[in-house]
């Protein structure tokens, strides 16, 4: 409705304006010829020629001025300036030749202010259109800056909520202005936010209730795992014959895979509810050494003196890390191996070397990425976030974890920060 209103005031400003410009062309009249008074004067001074003078024309009120033949103005009104015959011209004054004893001696010159009237009107007519134009100016602004208060803005508030929505940002509400064309629409697309963040809250309680589960489900495994390697440990001290130890060395093995499956899915579970916490804390580089023999189950490991040296680590968390990097090692390389140690910018730096065949080129990015496993895998089990896990633990310990292809092996660093 005043959309429509301001349309019709400004049509009629505009109609207003050509109405009042015709009334005033249409009022200023010029100046009519008063024939009957030429004609007195033209005839007073053919009379009088050669004895003009300013009494003769005491009853006349015209303007003009008499010039003889030759241009040289014999008589002129008090209130008429001559200049020459052709500026006369130009003004359009009424010029009459003067006539004694039929001869032409002269001419009278009667003045007109249509030149005057024009410019007068000119000057009007300016002023009216300036004037309409800048009422009308004012109320197209006017109308304008309606537009963008009513229309634009709330759509510019519509376009900024999408974005948010688009990001996920589901706090931010969409404001409701009163008397707003879109107030359905505003209404309901905060409606639709408010139904969003719900379904979103919804879904990350369902899923972390999961990841719970899941999280109490593995840690509950453990402990019949850890049952089963332990009675499988004590009939290995009671077996004597080589097939029962044989088959007893297999429940370990694969209760041992178990244990470190569940221990890998456990922890990357508490690293998703943001509970995998860590004690990082300076220590002395020989606990490596320990930390190695416990995982040198058959003698397979040669090492290097590690560098005396202080480090920043979480004894627990390190150790879980060699032990993936080697158990890694031991099932996809099946080789021996070997470490060196080394300090380097403010590292100490562990290079952990097999002799297998490595992994592809176009794997090596990947390799840290939660659940992938290579194209090495058939055939061995493994759930694909031991080396995710690792990278945790090394970046929230302030070291790094890199691996690289050598021309006989592959390669796994670790970096610990020196404190």
């Amino acid at each position: 409705m005043k959309l429509k209103m301001a349309g019709y005031a400004i049509l009629f400003v505009l109609c207003a304006g050509i109405l009042l410009s015709v009334i005033v062309i249409k009022n200023q009249n010029l100046s009519e010829i008063d024939l009957v008074a030429i004609n007195d004067v033209l005839k007073t001074t053919e009379k009088n020629w050669g004895q003009i003078s300013a009494g003769i024309f005491q009853n006349s009120n015209q303007s003009f001025s008499i010039i003889d033949d030759v241009g040289n103005v014999v008589y002129q009104t008090p209130d008429y300036s001559y200049t020459d015959i052709y500026d006369s011209i130009k003004n359009r004054d009424t010029i009459i030749d003067i006539e004694h004893n039929n001869e032409m001696v002269g001419k009278i010159i009667f003045s007109s202010n249509d030149q005057l009237l024009i410019q007068q009107l000119k000057k009007d007519l300016i002023i009216y259109i300036c004037s309409i134009f800048g009422v009308l100016f004012l109320i197209s602004l006017l109308y304008i800056l309606y537009i963008d208060r009513t229309l634009l803005k709330p759509f510019q508030q519509l376009q900024k909520f999408a974005t948010n929505v688009a990001r996920g940002n589901l706090e931010m509400p969409l404001n409701m202005v009163k008397n707003n064309y879109f107030g359905a629409f505003t209404e309901g697309f905060d409606i639709l936010r408010e139904e969003l963040r719900e379904a979103r809250q919804r879904e990350y309680e369902s899923n972390r209730s999961k990841k719970e589960l899941v999280a109490t489900l593995s840690h509950d495994i453990k402990t019949p795992v850890a049952t089963i390697k332990a009675l499988s440990e004590l009939m290995l001290l009671q077996a004597k014959d080589a097939k029962v130890t044989k088959q007893v060395n297999t429940i370990y093995s694969k209760a041992e895979q178990i244990d470190l499956l569940v221990t890998d899915m456990f922890h990357a579970t508490l690293e998703e509810l943001e509970q995998l916490k860590m004690n990082v804390t300076e220590v002395s580089s020989e606990i490596l050494v320990d930390m190695l023999e416990n995982v040198n189950y058959d003698q397979q490991i040669n090492y290097e003196s590690i560098p005396p040296c202080i480090i920043l680590s979480d004894p627990l968390r390190l150790q879980q890390v060699i032990n993936n990097v080697i158990s890694n090692s031991y099932k996809y390389a099946g080789t021996k191996i070997t470490i060196k140690a080394n300090i380097f910018q403010g590292f100490l730096e562990l290079h952990i070397l097999d002799y297998g065949v490595g992994v592809s080129e176009e794997e090596l990015p990947l390799l840290f990425h939660k659940y992938y496993r290579g194209k090495n895998v058939e055939g061995k089990n493994g759930s694909g976030l031991g080396l995710y896990i690792s990278k945790y633990f090394m970046e929230n310990m302030a070291g790094q974890i890199t691996c690289y292809n050598r021309e006989n092996g592959f390669t796994v660093t670790l970096k610990m920060k020196l404190a």
